[in-house]
C-alpha cells in the first residue's frame, strides 16, 4: 500500500468508548510538515466510517496545552488543534475541521483552484451540520499526558452518501501543538513541506480508499 493511502474500514462506533480504535483501525503516525521528519510530540491518528459517519480519531502526547477558545469558528489554528482537510469531490474543492483540546470546532469550505494558500477562498459560512467532537485529557502516575479527540463528521453535511467500496478521496490531517517556551510545531499525515508552515497545500494531500 502506498504510503499516501489510508484504508478506511467500515466499523462500529462505540459511544461508551468514543475514543477507542476499533480492531479494523491501524493507528497511523503523524510527521513533521515541513520536512517529514519525527516531531518532537508523538501523534496517531485512525479513520473508519459507517452508514451516516466519517469518525477520525486522534491521540496527541502533549506537554503544555495552550487553548483558550471556546466560541465556534474561532481562530482554532492559532492555539493547540487537530485538523482533517477532506476532499470527497472536485480535487480544487475541500472541507476543513479543527477541535481544540477544549472541545471547540471550526469548520470552513475551501475553494482552492491552484492548490495554494494565495489564491483560495475560505467560506467560513459553511456549516458542517450535526458534527461531533469530543475530547478527554489523560495524564499518566508518571506525568507523561496525551490528549485524544473523537470527531463525527456527517456524510449528508459533505453533501455525500456513504461511500461504496472503492471509493477514494483526497484528504490530509494535521495537528498544531504551541509551546510558550519550546516553540511552535506542526505535524501532519502527509508533510507539506513548506516552511513557514502552510496545511492548505492540496498537492501533498493522500488518499483515502474506503473499504468493506
Amino acid at each position: 500500500m502506498p504510503s499516501d493511502t489510508l484504508v478506511v474500514p467500515r466499523a462500529a462506533f462505540s459511544i461508551e468508548d468514543p475514543w477507542a480504535f476499533p480492531p479494523a483501525c491501524q493507528p497511523t503516525r503523524m510527521r513533521r510538515a515541513t520536512d517529514g521528519a519525527a516531531p518532537r510530540l508523538a501523534t496517531s491518528f485512525a479513520v473508519y466510517f459507517d452508514d451516516e459517519l466519517l469518525t477520525i480519531l486522534y491521540s496527541a502526547s502533549d506537554d503544555c496545552v495552550v487553548a483558550t477558545h471556546l466560541e465556534h469558528d474561532a481562530p482554532l489554528y492559532e492555539e493547540d488543534a487537530v485538523e482533517a482537510f477532506l476532499s470527497p469531490g472536485a480535487p480544487h474543492e475541500y472541507f476543513e475541521l479543527e477541535v481544540n483540546p477544549r472541545g471547540t470546532t471550526f469548520d470552513a469550505r475551501i475553494e482552492s483552484p491552484e492548490g495554494v494558500r494565495t489564491t483560495m477562498k475560505v467560506d467560513r459560512g459553511w456549516e458542517c451540520e450535526g458534527l461531533f467532537a469530543a475530547v478527554r485529557k489523560i495524564v499518566e502516575s508518571d506525568g507523561a499526558m496525551s490528549v485524544d479527540t473523537v470527531l463525527r463528521i456527517p456524510f449528508a453535511s459533505l453533501g455525500r452518501k456513504s461511500p461504496q467500496p472503492g471509493e477514494a478521496w483526497r484528504a490530509n490531517f494535521f495537528r498544531i501543538d504551541r509551546h510558550p517556551r519550546r516553540g511552535d510545531e506542526f505535524s501532519a499525515w502527509q508533510p507539506t513541506m513548506r516552511t513557514p508552515p502552510d496545511f492548505h497545500v492540496t498537492g501533498a494531500f493522500g488518499i483515502l480508499s474506503f473499504r468493506a
